[in-house]
């Protein structure tokens, strides 16, 4: 294997997307980054915040994993399992293949929707936006078969399907129409066609015991696992690889692509690699969903912690408005910038090192370890949700404070 294809795929895993983050964290603590200032013991204050949203959110303490399966929970009822329980599964993997059927569509679904748009659940009459209306009609759309090819069996998700879903059926889906309209749709579609186009030519991964699905993940992850143990890291991995080509208009280096994977000067290195900062945060967001399934059907997921915090608007939000992190230059607070920009992936990579410090002294402030409190429970009680309270305090529409144009597949 080539040197530099050796360099490539050593971006595609979450240890990479910790090591350059906090890189440049030690870069911004030295106040020599270009974009923002970095003030950290206003970190305390995110620390008050968070754990004051964990405990008016989950106040017995037993906080879950952040998860897409947290979005199909509404008003206490949880819609997947209703669903889930009453189907008639032949084993414990079928049901697992559907559930990352579900996850993976879902999560490639879930880029930011914007502030107008919203979802009416019928179920409840509500009128719900954002990441929780987009996971409700993403459920709707799979519960009632719309990318499945077989008409007996709704859940699940087929690549014939998704390479013919066109913008037409994801506005229907949606509810999308002039007086509601969805961001990045186009972007949406076009990166589930690309998922089912991938399905299709790769049926030795995802085809092993069925016709090609993206369920069909499952069986290989199965097949690696030793004594039905697999560290979640190497869940990350097998999706940064099995599924990076979805992604469009990327960065790849010697034919490898790279995903959710930018440049930034400030990141030197002495091989190929140089000036890249691996984010991963839509596939981050995915395997801390898989994991779930992965449990249910009976494997034991370690290593959770090596995943890393998500680069994504919330979290980066809860810093910006925290004051932990500020504009250098005022102005840009009122700029759009491109999800390319050397600002936008500043912020994101402090969001992840940032992450990891906020962890560390929330489990110090509850005498906790991370074994006992992984991130992923952080995240969910948390700095998410944290983040989007700072953000609705601060703007009426909830917007984060770094505007970001938006193509619909990374935030």
């Amino acid at each position: 294997m080539a040197v530099d294809t050796v360099d490539a795929l050593s971006l595609l895993s979450a240890q990479a997307v910790r090591d350059r983050a906090h890189r440049l964290l030690a870069i911004g603590l030295e106040d020599k980054l270009p974009h923002f200032r970095i003030d950290l013991p206003r970190l305390d204050a995110a620390v008050d915040l968070v754990l004051a949203v964990t405990q008016k959110n989950y106040p017995t303490g037993d906080v879950p994993f952040h998860s897409r399966w947290r979005h199909f929970v509404v008003g206490g009822a949880d819609r997947w399992a209703g669903i889930a329980d009453a189907a008639a599964w032949p084993d414990p993997i079928a049901r697992a293949r559907a559930e990352f059927d579900l996850a993976i569509v879902s999560v490639l679904l879930d880029a930011g929707a914007g502030p107008a748009w919203r979802y009416r659940d019928d179920a409840s009459g509500v009128a719900i936006g954002r990441s929780e209306g987009l996971a409700l009609a993403s459920l709707d759309m799979f519960a009632a078969g719309a990318f499945s090819t077989r008409q007996t069996e709704p859940l699940r998700v087929d690549a014939e399907a998704l390479i013919n879903l066109s913008v037409a059926d994801l506005c229907r889906g949606f509810q999308v129409t002039d007086a509601n309209p969805l961001v990045g749709l186009e972007g949406r579609v076009d990166l589930l066609r690309r998922l089912g186009a991938l399905l299709a030519v790769k049926p030795e991964i995802f085809g092993r015991n069925d016709t090609p699905r993206p369920g069909g993940l499952v069986d290989r992850l199965v097949s690696s696992a030793d004594h039905n143990t697999i560290a979640a890291p190497h869940v990350l991995s097998e999706v940064l690889r099995q599924l990076g080509a979805i992604w469009p208009s990327r960065l790849s280096l010697d034919g490898v692509p790279l995903g959710d994977c930018w440049r930034h000067p400030s990141l030197v290195t002495d091989d190929a690699t140089t000036g890249l900062v691996p984010l991963h945060k839509l596939s981050q967001w995915l395997t801390y969903s898989l994991i779930e399934p992965l449990q249910r059907a009976g494997l034991t997921v370690t290593d959770i912690d090596g995943l890393t915090g998500l680069a994504e608007y919330r979290n980066g939000g809860l810093f910006v408005d925290a004051g932990v992190l500020s504009f250098r230059d005022p102005a840009d607070a009122t700029r759009e910038h491109d999800v390319a920009s050397p600002l936008v992936v500043e912020w994101r990579a402090l969001t992840v090192a940032l992450l990891d410090r906020l962890a560390q002294t929330v489990r110090q402030r509850l005498s906790k370890d991370a074994t006992s409190l992984p991130l992923a429970r952080i995240l969910e009680g948390g700095s998410w949700a944290a983040g989007r309270k700072l953000a609705f305090e601060r703007r009426p529409d909830g917007s984060p404070p770094v505007r970001v144009i938006s193509d619909g597949t990374v935030f």
